[in-house]
């Protein structure tokens, strides 16, 4: 069975198990604790990041992006990337704003302050960063609500690995209780959409060891 290293808050990690999840690819799940820096783990992924793909055959992915791109080539089924050229190019931008824009604007400032950094004994929060986050917060909600408003999902048409990026870093925000639905009503509603996906259920059961998600977390009606 296929086996991917994760850590249940990485938005990297969610995103390819909703990938995974998406295209029904069965696989197993093993948290790994980077922090400790495992030398068998350093060795398939020398930059010591989770999430990290082992295939059947030995084949060994590191980097979410990576292992998102593969999993559309090798089983191209139910494409995540888009279907022509202009909608795999929107896809890869809009995957790239939540990757990077969003977790450096948002995700560092609140999910790793407030966590990982307790999790990896790197010291207390950065009290100036978390206001950041929160501050940052308002207008990423409201790009993601002007989206949905005028496309059916976030780059386009159909469903793409675009709308699952975004879930996965508002997920694991939504866990940790650091968002406010209330800012933005159409991102609510997408959220709510995808939410409701059956490749999200696993993500709603989640459970992290000092962290309790608020209730609306697991609800699909909010």
């Amino acid at each position: 069975m296929r086996l991917l290293f994760h850590l249940p808050l990485s938005p990297f990690s969610r995103k390819v198990r909703l990938a995974l999840a998406e295209k029904r690819i069965p696989f197993d799940m093993r948290i790994e604790r980077v922090w400790e820096r495992r030398e068998d783990y350093l060795s398939m992924n020398p930059a010591c990041t989770v999430p990290v793909l082992q295939e059947d055959n030995g084949l060994t992915i590191a980097d979410s992006t990576a292992i998102c791109e593969y999993l559309d080539e090798a089983y191209p089924d139910m494409p995540l990337l888009g279907r022509t050229l202009a909608e795999r190019v929107e896809v890869r931008r809009l995957v790239a704003w939540f990757d990077g824009k969003f977790h450096a604007e948002v995700g560092m400032n609140l999910l790793y302050e407030k966590q990982m950094k307790r999790l990896m004994g790197r010291g207390n929060p950065d009290a100036t960063a978390i206001r950041a986050g929160y501050a940052n917060l308002r207008p990423h909600l409201e790009y993601i609500g002007w989206l949905a408003e005028t496309r059916p999902w976030l780059a386009g048409t159909s469903l793409t690995l675009a709308d699952l990026a975004a879930a996965a870093h508002l997920s694991a925000l939504d866990f940790t209780g650091d968002l406010d639905w209330t800012l933005n009503e159409s991102a609510k509603d997408w959220y709510a959409r995808m939410k409701s996906r059956p490749s999200f259920r696993p993500l709603l059961t989640d459970r992290v060891s000092g962290v309790t998600p608020p209730a609306h977390y697991a609800d699909l009606d909010f």
